[in-house]
């Protein structure tokens, strides 16, 4: 066990570090691209790791992390049982959307996401849809007590709130992937709302919303109960994801969208994750019994 966290955490902290890097390498490589080449071997080496793949590894990365923590937290099933539709629904969904234009508007997928499935959706795309669709969902799951009451209401709230959650990330995400010097992806049709149509965010909440719709069935039987310490891995996930979001954005000049994503996405996450401890607070602990073992004498202990 101690092998699989110590896995984790440089996986997690590489997430992070590789984002940190994509960021620094479009906001300040790119731009100044001639001068940094001019810098020689070193010059080239930086631009080539900024630019090479980097995004690739930054999403596998975070998908090895997240599922190391799933694993090690929920438990092999719990994991699949939430891995496996998250990926086949969402390609499933991308692959519709990039042939037809439903559930997310016109759009087509450039390079620089690694290898197209089918020569349309990049391989990462379902992967980060997995691992900041999970980490959503546990904040919003756990913040709203669904293992101290499981009833159809809060399980249902669970899944709006989650599909909210994840939706919000896409505020941030959009202008930067779709409208930045870099584009990783284009809109056959500018939309209405910052370049973006309407339709793309009722297609993420509504694609979210399905496979997590699925993985609560498929839990169904399943306690899943966090504790805050033990949600602190999908809250840095979801923040660090909004954080390289939301700054390739902001220096775009896209203020409203991250704004937005901020209000209604970063701090509900950050108020359930808060609000978690006091859910563990409230359920019962089974009493158990001990020996201890007191010179040659065993003294029977409920705890």
């Amino acid at each position: 066990m101690r092998q699989l966290v110590i896995s984790e955490r440089v996986c997690l902290t590489g997430h992070i570090l590789a984002k940190a890097f994509g960021l620094i390498g479009i906001l300040l490589v790119i731009p100044n691209a001639e001068m940094i080449l001019n810098l020689g071997g070193v010059g080239q080496t930086a631009m080539q790791l900024s630019m090479a793949d980097g995004g690739v590894v930054d999403i596998i990365l975070g998908t090895i992390a997240v599922s190391i923590y799933a694993y090690r937290i929920l438990g092999w099933r719990t994991w699949l049982g939430f891995m496996i539709p998250a990926v086949s629904i969402s390609v499933g969904s991308e692959l519709v959307g990039t042939s037809t234009g439903f559930p997310f508007g016109n759009y087509s997928y450039l390079s620089g996401l690694g290898y197209k499935i089918a020569g349309l959706v990049p391989f990462t795309i379902p992967l980060s849809w997995f691992y900041v669709g999970l980490s959503s969902y546990l904040i919003a799951r756990t913040g709203l007590r669904v293992a101290q009451n499981p009833s159809l209401l809060r399980q249902v709230g669970a899944i709006a709130l989650g599909a909210m959650l994840f939706t919000c990330w896409d505020f941030a995400l959009e202008p930067a992937m779709s409208q930045t010097s870099l584009p990783f992806w284009y809109w056959e049709n500018p939309g209405e709302f910052f370049g973006t149509p309407y339709q793309n965010y009722a297609g993420w909440f509504g694609t979210s919303a399905l496979f997590m719709t699925v993985a609560t069935l498929l839990w169904r039987n399943t306690p899943i109960q966090l504790e805050r310490s033990q949600l602190s891995v999908p809250l840095v996930v979801y923040l660090s994801n909004f954080a390289f979001a939301a700054g390739l954005s902001l220096a775009a000049g896209f203020t409203i969208p991250v704004s937005l994503g901020f209000v209604i996405g970063v701090i509900p996450a950050v108020a359930l994750w808060l609000s978690s401890n006091a859910a563990s607070a409230n359920v019962a602990v089974a009493p158990t019994t001990t020996e201890v073992a007191v010179a040659s004498v065993k003294v029977a202990a409920v705890k």
